[in-house]
């Protein structure tokens, strides 16, 4: 949804607006019979067959489900954050990387996440900044021996960004050091917030075996703790986080909670 542009989706060497991928998709399933309800579910109950869904007061019942909230970025909560989102500030250094090649580029973020997708974009960018809150990093030490090996990266200790600079898309940041107080100005093309994802799984975590990061555990591909309950993409993938790979993963669990209903009625 926050992607102006998708190159790394298979059948589009152009590539494709998210926009218009994900109405493709939707069309895709409608023309065979899916019913789209473009509401939020606001509770479920998997505790009893068959299984509850809410939207508000109107109930839902399903003999199989299929999780599939995915996961969402967390952002930094700076209104210019908002302001340049798909003009130059991406939560996906894989996603959208290749729109700033040759450029000097931001990355916010100490974990490994930061790390990779630092050394992601050096192989892109003229140079890489990466700006941390603390005095060290919170990646794994492979992860940082490889990023300070890069010769392309630079690192900003105890800072945080106050802000993101520009008129129609970003043009730099404005810097703040914790400890002294001083408030620098960095110029860049883009910024990238890596400061980790939050699944969406608060709606069925009392239902199905979750990590301690709030992600579902899923076994043999695809399936929850809770028989007759399958999971796809974002919501169990902390590793990839892609359309495609979500999209690979949902055929997956579409395919065993049809194989879970035929078995069901062979019982009946």
């Amino acid at each position: 949804m926050l992607t102006t542009t998708v190159e790394n989706f298979t059948g589009f060497p152009d590539g494709v607006r998210g926009p218009d991928l994900m109405a493709n998709m939707r069309k895709q399933a409608e023309n065979v019979g899916a019913k789209i309800v473009d509401r939020n579910a606001t509770k479920v109950d998997l505790s009893t067959k068959p299984f509850k869904v809410f939207v508000e007061e109107k109930e839902y019942t399903a003999d199989s489900l299929i999780l599939a909230t995915g996961a969402s970025a967390k952002w930094l909560g700076l209104e210019s954050e908002n302001k340049f989102k798909g003009r130059g500030v991406s939560s996906c250094a894989v996603c959208d990387g290749s729109f700033f090649k040759g450029q000097e580029l931001v990355v916010v973020g100490g974990g490994d996440t930061a790390m990779e997708d630092a050394l992601y974009l050096a192989k892109i960018a003229s140079g890489v900044t990466v700006i941390h809150r603390r005095d060290k990093l919170r990646a794994s030490e492979i992860m940082q021996r490889r990023a300070f090996a890069e010769q392309k990266i630079r690192f900003v200790w105890d800072s945080i960004v106050e802000e993101i600079l520009g008129d129609r898309k970003v043009e730099g940041v404005r810097v703040k050091n914790l400890k002294t107080g001083e408030v620098t100005a960095l110029k860049c093309g883009g910024v990238f917030v890596s400061i980790g994802h939050q699944p969406n799984t608060e709606l069925f975590r009392e239902f199905v075996e979750v990590d301690k990061t709030g992600y579902v555990i899923a076994k043999d591909e695809t399936k929850s703790s809770r028989k007759g309950v399958f999971v796809a993409g974002d919501v169990a993938d902390k590793v990839y986080r892609q359309a495609i790979t979500a999209a690979g993963s949902g055929c997956k669990a579409a395919l065993d909670a049809v194989r879970y209903l035929e078995a069901l009625k062979d019982h009946q």
